[in-house]
């Protein structure tokens, strides 16, 4: 394609639902971490369950922040540009590392 052919394409309502996906994955990241801090703190307070609630609770800010990034780079122009590789690799660790910690949690 041209260079003009791709400056007149019309997004249309891709970075909406883009935005809104990235929220939907920014809520249940949360809702994880909340249910994991509840688990990792029921029954007392053990040296495990705050370092596993730590844990849980630095994952989900990471994830947030880089969540938080992508939005704002989606709503500040009409064609936004692709998601960075590093970015897109660091959404995927900090996902892996919150569902491994979820498993050292229930098993």
């Amino acid at each position: 394609m041209s260079g003009e052919a791709l400056s007149a394409r019309d997004p249309g309502l891709q970075p909406e639902r883009t935005r809104l996906a990235w929220r939907r994955t920014t809520l249940a990241s949360t809702v994880t971490a909340v249910l994991a801090g509840k688990t990792a703190l029921h029954g007392g307070p053990s040296s495990f369950g705050i370092v596993a609630c730590a844990l849980c609770s630095g994952l989900w800010l990471a994830f947030l922040a880089l969540a938080h990034h992508r939005i704002r780079a989606l709503a500040a122009t009409a064609s936004p540009a692709p998601l960075a590789p590093r970015h897109a690799t660091s959404v995927v660790l900090c996902a892996i590392a919150t569902a491994v910690c979820a498993l050292a949690l229930v098993v």
